[in-house]
């Protein structure tokens, strides 16, 4: 047998403990080279969507690759800690250090070579119903199955050279300790697991203080918090599993109720001892899988934009003119003959818009000049917009801040002084709905009493609103007036207009994009959180088979056992995801800041298919689990 043969044959007789390992590198490689089939595919032309589509795939390639160059790093520094009696063995027969190197880079190889190949043939044979998916989800025409060499050789270079670096890297953490040291590896006992009372409480700290952040967060602040909670959430899931769980395990020893009750002494026993042990993994578990949920679940919640959007553009086309030019007339006219020959029906609303000076404010953020409309004026977009309006009307000093944007907020109560007659008004609140969109006014401005609108002075500029009852139908319109949807108010132009329409699609097709790339990276990520559990799981069957061995001797029955299998895989299985799950509800919750509609719908069905999957993966991996332990006990 030649030494590859070797290497070769020590691959397949591992198989087992190796397979959820090679499945998910190569699940990782066939995501990357579809990836690469998109950005090479000679269909997708370079346009400001499809362009859009393109970076954030390889952005996506970027993040896999170095996702996946983690990932094998741990995996491989896993096994070779499950090996060292096998290495001994080795060793007593002679194998040299160099040889046990060589040995361990071809075995590595072996592998990487073999999930490359693997995930690119599936990416071949799946390929044409990614694309199917994408052209659908990219809304381009049905993009054709095109093989690209650039994909392909990309691919194969990239984790050829993933799998060369790691290979190499991992010859210097084989351990050649005394051959006494490799034997007894696995046989040692373990030490009681020691617990630090002031880590436990810091991390109870940290977590509470995290969700705490991230419950209370609004738009304002959520700039300002995002960074400090998750690396208060990190810090203390870290030391949740290392301290502050193993410290709850020892408080349940105490009640010799619980403890003293059945197999409760030997499950609660084992809990100390699998957490402590299993520290690190529930950690990286519980990061990966809170990472994976949060980039599905955000872009998920992306579906209530269009509700969303309706409430920001209260007139689905709106036009403000700077002055009378007759490029105005004109625009107008070509806005209602557009339309027209689309078959759009609308309704239009026209009114003046004044900007009057201030000469001094309390809020410190107020402008030179204010835009200013009349209540009336914003009682009728609302109606024509079909807003339920419950606004009473506004005394004669008392003026709303015009609201600009549904998430704009800021210090409802302020003073103006207004140059005009030293007339001071009172702000007290800001308008239930949108009056204008952010597009078309440069500053905030004031719904005053109609009677204070007729009496001040100042610039005029008229809004023309186009109310249509779908906001869809004006796509793709009037691309000679807008760019992209919208022309801005501090654009060279002597006019604001939006689009509403052109806006949502536009908004939409990048968030569709983005949750394209995110289902595709965060399914790599849940199953390479699945697969530390499972080789962590198949690292510990022979000590495992040899702790249950000598306790069925002294009368564990077969149901008993099941039992206590079960609910240490529970444990295993669940405590990161669940874990993971609460991390992701704070997260959603802070999310939610930017939404004025409920997000909860979206959330709990991202959650909830994440669980489902992990609960049938749960069931597999107990079935097998409990069939390798039958072998050898009963």
């Amino acid at each position: 047998m030649t030494f590859p043969q070797f290497a070769y044959r020590n691959v397949v007789r591992n198989k087992r403990t190796y397979a959820a390992y090679f499945l998910s590198s190569a699940f990782s490689v066939m995501i990357f080279f579809v990836y690469a089939l998109f950005i090479f595919h000679p269909d997708i032309k370079n346009g400001v969507t499809n362009l859009a589509a393109v970076q954030l795939m390889i952005a996506a390639e970027f993040i896999m690759y170095f996702f996946s160059f983690f990932f094998v790093i741990y995996s491989v520094s896993t096994f070779l800690k499950t090996r060292k009696r096998e290495f001994g063995i080795l060793m007593m027969h002679g194998m040299t250090k160099r040889q046990l190197n060589w040995l361990v880079f071809l075995e590595n190889m072996m592998i990487g070579i073999g999930a490359i190949i693997v995930g690119i043939g599936l990416g071949l044979i799946t390929g044409k119903l990614f694309f199917m998916i994408g052209s659908v989800m990219l809304d381009i025409e049905t993009l054709s199955f095109h093989l690209s060499w650039k994909a392909l050789g990309l691919t194969t270079v990239a984790f050829l050279l993933l799998f060369l670096f790691i290979s190499l890297f991992t010859t210097f953490m084989v351990r050649t300790n005394k051959l006494i040291d490799l034997f007894q590896s696995g046989q040692k006992p373990k030490k009681e697991p020691k617990v630090s009372i002031f880590l436990s409480i810091i991390s109870a700290i940290l977590l509470i203080a995290s969700y705490y952040l991230a419950a209370t967060t609004t738009i304002m602040t959520l700039i300002y918090r995002i960074l400090p909670v998750i690396g208060m959430t990190i810090i203390g899931t870290y030391f949740f599993y290392t301290q502050l769980s193993v410290f709850i395990i020892k408080l349940l020893q105490k009640n010799r109720l619980l403890f003293w009750r059945k197999t409760n002494l030997i499950t609660i026993s084992n809990l100390a001892y699998r957490l402590k042990d299993n520290a690190r993994m529930f950690f990286m578990v519980t990061i990966v899988s809170t990472v994976a949920f949060c980039a599905v679940g955000t872009l998920a919640s992306m579906n209530v934009i269009n509700k969303q959007f309706e409430a920001d553009y209260p007139a689905e086309i709106g036009y403000i003119a700077e002055n009378d030019k007759p490029i105005h007339e004109q625009n107008l006219q070509q806005i209602e003959t557009e339309l027209t020959n689309k078959q759009v029906s609308y309704k239009t609303y026209q009114m003046p818009i004044k900007y009057v000076e201030v000469a001094s404010s309390t809020d410190k953020y107020a402008p030179e000049i204010l835009p200013v409309v009349s209540f009336t004026d914003y009682k009728k977009i609302a109606e024509m917009a079909n807003f339920d309006f419950m606004e009473k009307q506004l005394k004669e000093k008392q003026v709303f801040g015009m609201k600009t944007h549904q998430l704009e907020v800021g210090d409802e109560n302020a003073t103006y002084t207004l140059t005009q007659g030293s007339v001071k008004v009172q702000r007290n609140n800001y308008t239930e709905h949108v009056v204008f969109p952010k597009e078309l006014l440069e500053n905030e401005g004031l719904v005053v009493s109609d009677k204070l609108f007729n009496e001040l002075e100042g610039n005029k500029e008229i809004f023309t609103g186009f109310f249509i009852k779908e906001m869809k139908e004006t796509n793709k319109l009037f691309e000679n007036l807008v760019t992209e949807g919208t022309m801005w108010h501090y654009e060279d132009k002597p006019y604001a207009m939006t689009v509403s329409g052109t806006l949502l699609e536009n908004q939409m097709s990048l968030f569709t994009m983005m949750l394209f790339v995110a289902l595709l990276v965060g399914a790599v990520f849940f199953i390479a959180a699945g697969s530390f559990l499972y080789f962590r799981l198949y690292a510990d069957l022979e000590y495992d088979r040899r702790q249950y061995l000598t306790i069925m001797k002294v009368g564990l029955t077969e149901k008993e056992l099941k039992r206590i299998v079960t609910r240490q895989l529970l444990l295993l299985f669940f405590v990161p995801i669940i874990v993971a799950i609460i991390h992701s509800i704070f997260a959603f919750m802070a999310l939610q800041s930017y939404f004025t509609l409920s997000i909860a719908n979206e959330m709990v069905m991202v959650l909830a298919g994440f669980f489902i999957a992990q609960v049938i993966y749960f069931f597999f991996i107990r079935s097998q689990y409990l069939r390798n332990l039958r072998k050898v006990l009963i």
